[in-house]
C-alpha cells in the first residue's frame, strides 16, 4: 500500500530522535519510513545530486520489511533501527561501489564496511546509496567526474561545500535522518554551515577509523555526525564512537556519554571570539558582522564573550598545516599519481598537492609536526581564559556551483586552492572538538555558519553548548525554500 503525501512529509520532517521513538514504539513502520524517504529522494535529488550509487529500492524495502519482522519479534537493533542512510562515498561499504569520486574507482565494489559504517549498520541503519563527494574529499565543493556537482540546498546555483556536500544536503533537504561524514580541512563543519545544519568535528581518536593502512601517524581526518539538531547529532555520535582494539590511539570514554540529554546551564561560561584572527583571514563581506550578531544568543545564555587572540602567528600554523596536508595527500595517492593512464584522471588540485608532498623532506614534516605542537600549547593558554572560542565556518558565503574554487575572497588573491577555507586549521591542527552551528543568513539568503571549538575531549561540552545556542538562537528551523516550494505544489 503506497503511503500519502501527507503522511510522508510527516515522516521526513521528524529529527531523528523523534523518528527513533515512534519507529520503536511502532507509531510508524520501517516500511513506511522507507517510503517516505525513497519518495524525498526521487522529488529533490535529480535537481541536488546529494545521493549518489543509489540501491534499487525493492531491495531496501524489503530491508525495510524484515526490519518491521525484526521488531515484532521484540530485536529492536538500536537507535538507527529502519533509519535509511547514504554513507559518504569515501569510506568502503560491504557490497556496494565506492568511488572516492574518482575515476579511478568508478566500478570498486568493496567487502568490507568501514568501522563507522559497520556501527551504523550494527544500529539497525538500511543503507540506500552513498553521499556524494569530491574526489578523494579533496576540496571544499562537492564536484568530480565520475556523478558531477552537488548542489547548494538553499540556493542549487551555489556550492554546497564539502567534502560531506552529499550528506549536507541530504540532510538539509530531509532526503535523510542524519548522516555521517569526514573531517580534514572542515569537511563537515563547511557544508554544513552553508547548509543550516549541524556538523560536528570530533576530538581526535573519538571516532575510530578503519580500515587503516597508519594508525598511528595519521590524524587528520575523522568521521562525525551530521543531523538537522544537535541532540541527533550526540544520538548519532553515540553510534560512531568508542574504543577499537584496531586503532590503538582512539578514545576509550563510552560511547553512551552521548546518549543523555543535553540540557545544562551557561551562566558565567566565558566565550572568546577569534573572528578573523586579528584581520589575518580573509573575509567575504557581511561574514564576519553576521557572525558577530550571532554572538548574542550566547549572551543570552548567559555566557560572556570577549575578543580573544592566539599569541602564535597565523603564518606558521598554515605553513605547518600545508606541509603535514600535503605529506598525507603524497603518501596516500603518489602511486595514481606515478601510473601515466591514472595520473590523467587526477584534478589538477590532486596532481598539485601530491608534488608538493613528493618534494618535502623528513625533516620538512618533522618541523611542521613540531610547529603543530607547539600551536597546541598556544591553544592551552587561549583555555585558560576562555571555556569555548567560536570564530565563523567559512570565509565566504556559497559560491557559484560551477566555480571549481574561489580565486579572491574579500578583495585578496587565493594563492592555493583550500586557502579560501584556511579558517577551519585552527581546530584540526590541535585535534579539538568542532561544531558548526547556524549564523544565520546573507542578504540574498545564503547560509553561514559558526564553529564552536572545546578543549581536547571535551566534546559532549561543545555539545551541549551548541544544544542551547540552538534552543536560543532558532536559526536552524528556517527550512530550504525548496522544500516550501514542492509543499506548495
Amino acid at each position: 500500500m503506497s503511503l500519502s503525501s501527507t503522511a510522508a512529509s510527516a515522516i521526513v520532517e521528524l529529527e531523528g530522535i523523534a523518528l527513533s521513538r515512534a519507529i520503536h514504539r511502532r507509531e510508524v513502520s520501517c516500511l513506511e519510513v522507507m517510503q517516505a524517504f525513497l519518495a524525498q529522494i526521487e522529488r529533490f535529488n535529480p535537481g541536488a545530486n546529494a545521493l549518489v550509487s543509489l540501491q534499487p529500492p525493492e531491495l531496501v524495502l524489503q530491508q525495510a520489511r524484515e526490519a518491521d519482522a525484526a521488531l515484532a519479534r521484540g530485536e529492536g537493533h538500536g537507535w538507527m533501527h529502519g533509519f535509511p542512510q547514504a554513507p559518504k562515498d569515501l569510506t568502503p561499504v560491504a557490497g556496494m561501489v565506492t568511488t572516492r569520486g574518482s575515476p579511478i574507482h568508478r566500478e570498486r565494489v568493496t567487502t568490507v564496511d568501514g568501522l563507522s559504517v559497520e556501527r551504523m549498520r550494527r544500529a539497525g541503519a538500511i543503507f540506500v546509496g552513498r553521499s556524494n563527494s569530491p574526489e578523494f574529499g579533496l576540496g571544499s565543493h562537492t564536484y568530480n567526474q565520475v556523478f558531477g556537482v552537488t548542489r547548494n540546498a538553499f540556493d542549487p546555483a551555489r556550492s554546497a561545500g564539502g567534502s560531506s556536500g552529499g550528506a549536507a544536503v541530504a540532510v538539509a533537504l530531509r532526503m535523510l535522518p542524519v548522516a555521517d561524514g569526514s573531517d580534514m580541512m572542515g569537511s563537515l563543519r563547511n557544508p554544513a554551515g552553508y547548509n543550516n545544519i549541524f556538523g560536528f568535528r570530533p576530538s581526535f581518536g573519538r571516532v575510530p577509523n578503519w580500515p587503516a593502512d597508519d594508525v598511528f601517524f595519521a590524524q587528520f581526518s575523522t568521521w562525525g555526525p551530521m543531523a538537522r539538531s544537535v541532540a541527533d547529532i550526540a544520538m548519532l555520535l553515540s553510534v560512531q564512537a568508542g574504543w577499537d582494539a584496531r586503532v590503538p590511539l582512539s578514545s576509550r570514554e563510552p560511547a553512551g556519554v552521548f546518549a543523555s540529554p543535553l540540557e545544562r546551564g551557561f551562566k558565567g561560561a566565558r566565550v572568546g571570539w577569534l573572528g578573523d584572527l586579528g584581520g589575518y583571514l580573509a573575509m567575504e563581506p557581511g561574514v564576519l558582522p553576521l557572525c558577530e550578531a550571532a554572538l548574542g544568543h550566547f549572551r543570552e545564555l548567559g555566557c560572556t564573550v570577549e575578543a580573544a587572540a592566539p599569541d602564535f602567528p597565523p603564518e606558521t600554523l598554515w605553513r605547518a598545516w600545508n606541509t603535514l596536508r600535503s605529506a598525507s595527500v603524497a603518501s596516500n595517492y603518489a602511486g595514481h599519481y606515478e601510473n601515466p593512464a591514472e595520473r590523467a584522471l587526477l584534478k589538477p588540485e590532486a596532481i598539485w598537492e601530491i608534488e608538493q608532498g613528493l618534494k618535502l623532506s623528513a625533516r620538512d614534516v618533522q618541523r611542521a609536526s613540531v610547529e603543530r605542537s607547539s600551536w597546541y600549547q598556544a591553544v592551552l593558554r587561549l583555555f585558560a581564559r576562555f571555556d569555548y572560542l567560536v570564530l565563523p565556518t567559512a570565509q565566504t558565503f556559497p559560491f557559484a556551483a560551477g566555480l571549481d574554487w574561489p580565486r579572491s575572497v574579500g578583495g585578496r588573491e587565493m594563492d592555493t586552492y583550500h586557502r579560501w577555507m584556511e579558517v577551519v586549521v585552527p581546530a584540526t591542527m590541535a585535534g579539538l572538538p568542532a561544531l558548526n552551528v547556524p549564523a544565520g543568513f546573507s542578504a540574498d539568503g545564503l547560509p553561514m555558519g559558526l564553529q564552536i571549538i572545546g578543549p581536547a575531549q571535551a566534546d559532549r561540552a561543545v555539545l551541549e553548548l551548541g544544544h542551547a545556542y540552538d534552543l536560543a538562537s532558532g536559526l536552524a528551523r528556517r527550512r530550504s525554500p525548496l522544500l516550501d516550494a514542492a509543499r506548495g505544489n
